[in-house]
């Protein structure tokens, strides 16, 4: 019995598979996915402080702060003080963190290019549309508003 498809399942699912494939890709270089998430989210000119990486990412402090510190450990950043404010710590990339950079941004511009061979640019746009749509919906907890009013 095939399983109903459901919206969520779908985007898991492929989500997923598209993790597993750039993991794949990333171990090859010796790296992850994650890694390569956190390269391309941090300013390589400016760096980035270190409380704005977590929100950008959609990360948690804990999982960020390991990803962090094996991403030191290989000196592919570096973690300097924040120059306007002593408290924050501002994370720049290395000379190696922008190489591995570079990598990262190659295998995600691959991806995209290969999807836009594959998907006609109408079905593309209607697909953002929707994947905005869902987006909003969560970020403005419209799915389950009336949930608990009910019960």
């Amino acid at each position: 019995m095939q399983q109903k498809r459901t919206i969520d399942h779908v985007l898991r699912a492929t989500w997923q598979a598209i993790a597993k494939m750039y993991n794949e890709e990333a171990l090859k270089s010796d790296s992850t996915m994650a890694t390569g998430f956190a390269l391309l989210s941090i300013d390589p000119n400016e760096g980035t402080p270190s409380t704005a990486l977590g929100p950008k990412m959609g990360m948690e402090a804990t999982s960020l702060s390991r990803i962090l510190n094996s991403m030191e450990e290989k000196g592919l950043i570096a973690r300097k003080p924040h120059p306007n404010d002593r408290r924050s710590v501002l994370i720049h990339l290395t000379d190696f963190g922008l190489e591995k950079r570079a990598v990262s941004r190659e295998f995600v511009l691959q991806f995209n290019n290969r999807i836009r061979e594959e998907v006609d640019k109408e079905a593309l746009d209607q697909f953002y549309s929707v994947i905005d749509t869902i987006q909003n919906l969560v970020n403005n907890k419209q799915i389950f508003s009336n949930t608990l009013k009910n019960n």
